[in-house]
């Protein structure tokens, strides 16, 4: 071979590599979809925060990652035959103690697998307050829904430009760290974006943690909820972005039928990743029957009532005793259910049917 002719043959071997890794990470087809959800059985599971964390940072920090109460409150779920937890990060843990962070994750993921029990996680959330800092975290507001959980990254992404490369760094080595852990069920690249008035301000955030995320080669898909149904450009978006189509829906069984219906057109599997809002009449004894019959994965927010106090009915009046009927959540800390006719029902749906 001629000098002359080397720089060529070398493109040519880069090129091909690059089409080779391109070609890995493109989204997935209906068919490997349809092949990859066969595999998992039907998923069923909460969206899950152990009782003693606020929100998703005091979960993660090393000083308050509580794994006792993470496997005891993961037991009551794997005792009802539930299969899946779906869980917030947050990139402040990293950015505090990147190893740390993912040594918890690991211990995390190893209680959940002792429960047969595998994991969505959830990257970023434009959803609730917009401050935050590492360190304690603030007490929740009495009787409040939801009162201290946290945007990640919100609003100081606007003002910190450098963020976005830090957010890259985190993804990156989060993904290249799980990208073969069979524990972890799927990633959910972002919670919500437009949410709590962000608008179009969350579109650069969203098509970067795609790219990130398609740069790894992960055993796992991903996805990103939709969760609006006027919010066009951003559904078109996320639902052509998704290995699996997931979705949220707090409403009435006829709500959810239609749901279902409108998004079955794109041929790939459907997992709702909230729902069961009783004031709403989105409950499990209506609810799960359909998802069942129709094959969709059903996690419901959330799993056992404590700090974040989603239990409670979300916005005003704030009514200080305990609801009648809770709004979200299955058990009390104790294990004791809400309505044990619910848990019931949501053990013969999964492990007698």
């Amino acid at each position: 071979m001629t000098p002359a002719k080397k720089p060529i043959v070398l493109i040519s071997v880069l090129l091909l590599l690059s089409f080779c890794v391109s070609a890995q990470n493109v989204v997935w087809s209906p068919q490997r979809a349809t092949a990859w959800y066969q595999q998992q059985g039907w998923l069923v599971g909460a969206n899950f925060t152990p009782s003693t964390a606020v929100n998703q940072l005091e979960m993660w920090q090393a000083a308050t990652f509580d794994t006792a109460t993470i496997n005891r409150e993961l037991g009551y779920a794997g005792a009802v035959g539930m299969n899946c937890m779906r869980v917030y990060l947050h990139h402040v843990a990293w950015v505090v103690d990147p190893e740390g962070f993912k040594d918890r994750i690991r211990q995390y993921l190893a209680i959940a697998n002792s429960h047969h029990i595998k994991t969505m996680f959830v990257f970023f959330d434009d959803c609730w307050k917009d401050t935050y800092e590492a360190g304690p975290q603030p007490a929740p507001l009495p009787a409040r829904h939801n009162s201290q959980w946290l945007k990640d990254p919100g609003n100081r992404i606007d003002s910190l430009p450098l963020l976005m490369d830090a957010l890259h760094q985190y993804v990156s080595d989060i993904l290249v760290t799980f990208k073969d852990d069979a524990r972890i069920l799927m990633w959910d690249l972002y919670n919500e974006p437009g949410h709590f008035g962000h608008g179009d301000k969350s579109w650069p955030l969203l098509k970067n943690v795609v790219a990130w995320a398609r740069a790894v080669e992960l055993l796992q898909p991903i996805t990103i909820g939709v969760w609006r149904k006027d919010f066009i450009a951003f559904n078109d978006y996320q639902v052509a972005q998704s290995d699996i189509i997931t979705f949220h829906n707090y409403n009435d069984s006829l709500s959810m039928a239609g749901a279902i219906d409108s998004l079955k057109r794109f041929g790939k599997p459907l997992i709702c990743t909230e729902y069961m809002k009783r004031p709403n009449n989105s409950l499990f004894l209506t609810h799960l029957p359909m998802m069942k019959k129709n094959g969709v994965g059903a996690i419901n927010w959330g799993l056992v009532a404590g700090k974040t106090q989603t239990n409670y009915p979300q916005g005003k009046p704030v009514v200080m005793t305990e609801p009648e009927t809770w709004y979200h959540d299955i058990f009390r800390a104790d294990g004791t259910p809400f309505n044990a006719t619910e848990t019931a029902f949501i053990r013969k749906m999964t492990l007698e049917d």
